[in-house]
């Protein structure tokens, strides 16, 4: 699986086996160097690669037509999370998997609803019955847990409905438009933000110290975000999470974005100034 797969699916593969092999963050020739590397040592067990259409800390994407295609000539089967771009991003909201034309080509895609859903539960789609009724008998969370309630069950079949209409396109127009603003105002204050363009912005800081410092500043001045830090990403490795919505307006997302790095600069001279 990739080095960087969220922490839930880091729990649910290593709580089905210690046979991991983590591979650099997108890098895919790694990734076939190591299924050749178990293929050479073992011919008959299956083989699940694990990565996302959208890393959440990062706002990145694989290539996932030369993973899915490696993957069939390697026997291995490619499992991919769309939790993240799922609705919000691409062709009728159909996230990375739509824009990179991979649509009904990916042996597994799974996903949940809190994210554009806003509502709970999740879903593992496949081509194979023989899947379905694996899981069903075989995963002991599917098993010994309770089905999402009607309530949730409509809120999602709603949210489906918006997600392809006309609406939902424009709403992830307005929701681009937003994040465009936002990433080009860091842009012009000398900070690059991580990734490509989605609802997740982040925004590099480092030191842990600093991140707080701002993070604080930040909530005074009336900009609330995300802090993210070890050991959720990497020591000295702290950022800021945005997370645009459709809602917001290029006049407000620029005026966030010069609010945060004011924040970031004076508090990276208050804890400079600690230190000395």
């Amino acid at each position: 699986m990739d080095e960087l797969s969220h922490a839930s699916i880091q729990s649910g593969v290593y709580s089905a086996t210690r046979k991991v092999t983590a591979c650099k963050h997108l890098d895919v020739d790694a990734m076939i160097a190591a299924i050749e590397d178990i293929r050479a040592k073992d011919t008959k067990n299956g083989i699940l690669v694990v990565t996302e259409s959208l890393f959440s800390m990062d706002s990145d994407t694989p290539d996932l037509a030369k993973l899915q295609a490696s993957c069939r000539n390697l026997n291995a089967i490619l499992m991919v999370d769309a939790a993240h771009d799922l609705g919000c991003l691409g062709p009728d909201g159909r996230g990375h998997i739509g824009m990179q034309k991979m649509l009904g080509k990916i042996d597994l895609v799974m996903g949940s609803f809190s994210k554009t859903f806003a509502s709970n539960g999740g879903f593992l789609a496949m081509h194979k019955r023989s899947v379905r009724h694996f899981m069903k008998f075989y995963s002991g969370p599917h098993t010994f847990s309770n089905a999402i309630s009607p309530v949730q069950c409509a809120v999602v079949s709603k949210v489906l409905e918006i997600v392809k209409s006309d609406l939902g396109q424009q709403l992830r127009n307005d929701l681009l438009t937003a994040v465009d603003a936002l990433r080009d105002e860091f842009n012009n204050l000398d900070i690059k933000c991580m990734g490509n363009p989605s609802a997740i912005v982040p925004v590099p800081v480092g030191s842990e110290a600093t991140a707080r410092i701002a993070s604080w500043l930040m909530f005074q001045r009336g900009v609330l975000a995300n802090l993210v830090e070890f050991p959720a990403v990497r020591a000295r490795c702290a950022r800021f999470r945005m997370q645009v919505m459709s809602s917001h307006t290029p006049e407000q997302t620029r005026a966030a974005a010069k609010v945060v790095a004011a924040c970031i600069d004076e508090a990276r001279d208050i804890a400079n100034s600690i230190k000395e």
